[in-house]
């Protein structure tokens, strides 16, 4: 099997009908509705008494609303400067929506309003913590949004899934600059010496996504810097109570978070690398593939071969792809 071959049956499949029975009720619609979203052929992570009821608790008033599920995947609005896909998305996006897809269109089987995937993205901070221009930044949420629109054709038409960004809950980024800077003071004040202690996680995070200018590597205290304002955007993030503490919303991420507050559910089979710091590459295996994220590092070390590949899909990172050498 060649690389187009698989890449047209796996986005074909997501066509077929899986056969699921409408539940008599609504108390066994919402059981059912539940048991797909925890299925653990997706989830990577086990989640707390807190957040399984909070999850029942979503799924039920949505159900009372006669609302699509709603699920709100949270990440950064960028592709990573050091891979050569940047700044447009690449096989990483697109095996992460099929993937999300294949999760939750049993909903929509069951269910008339279907689902409602919602990627809230981080747009006008990653600026001022990576020293990304911001056309990089509108670059790649153009591409993103081509992408979902062609990844319609292929999902039931109740799933619905949207961009939305956290600048535009805002009046204006003069006023969410003013937040940023309110909340990183606020923060500032409160940690000893005015800046974070970071551990060797954070601050490999730091260095990986920072394209980092002269000036900044000439002070020694460039990584904690960074980190404060990332810390700061949080609570301006939250302020607008867009998708922190909503009943209706049940949060999702690529891995587990230290709040304890999303479903963590990778972002492939067998990958939990974040799509949009990370290249889409395919692995063989028997006569068929796997599909996985890999990041700068391991794709540095990684022996592999493009293969030509013509889905029809937007952008200049969709007519080859990474193929790994057995």
């Amino acid at each position: 099997m060649t690389a187009q071959e698989y890449l047209e049956s796996k986005l074909n499949d997501l066509k077929m009908p899986l056969g699921f029975k409408v539940p008599a009720d609504k108390e066994k619609l919402a059981e059912a509705i539940f048991k797909i979203v925890m299925s653990k052929k997706f989830r990577k992570y086990s989640a707390n008494s807190e957040l399984v009821e909070h999850i029942k608790n979503a799924i039920r008033v949505n159900i009372e609303d006669n609302k699509p599920i709603n699920l709100t995947f949270l990440h950064g609005a960028y592709k990573l400067w050091r891979l050569e896909e940047s700044p447009e998305v690449d096989w990483a996006e697109l095996f992460s929506l099929a993937y999300y897809t294949n999760w939750l269109r049993p909903i929509c089987e069951i269910y008339e309003p279907g689902v409602w995937f919602d990627f809230f993205v981080d747009d006008l901070i990653v600026p001022k913590i990576d020293n990304i221009d911001i056309k990089d930044i509108e670059t790649y949420i153009n591409s993103y949004q081509k992408l979902i629109d062609s990844l319609k054709a292929y999902q039931p038409p109740n799933f619905k899934m949207t961009i939305t960004r956290v600048g535009d809950q805002f009046e204006s980024p003069a006023a969410f600059d003013a937040s940023l800077e309110k909340n990183v003071q606020k923060l500032q004040s409160t940690l000893p010496g005015g800046l974070p202690k970071l551990d060797e996680r954070q601050l490999a995070m730091v260095e990986l996504n920072v394209k980092t200018n002269a000036d900044q590597l000439k002070d020694p205290k460039w990584r904690e810097k960074v980190h404060l304002i990332h810390d700061g955007y949080m609570a301006t993030k939250a302020e607008p109570g867009y998708h922190k503490n909503r009943p209706e919303k049940i949060l999702v991420f690529s891995n587990l978070l230290p709040s304890g507050t999303v479903i963590a559910v990778g972002t492939t089979k067998d990958s939990v690398m974040k799509f949009w710091i990370g290249a889409g590459v395919l692995k063989p295996r028997d006569d068929s593939f796997r599909q996985i994220i890999l990041s700068p590092s391991q794709l540095e070390t990684a022996h592999f071969k493009w293969e030509t590949v013509e889905l029809g899909l937007p952008g200049k990172n969709f007519h080859k792809i990474r193929v790994l050498e057995e």
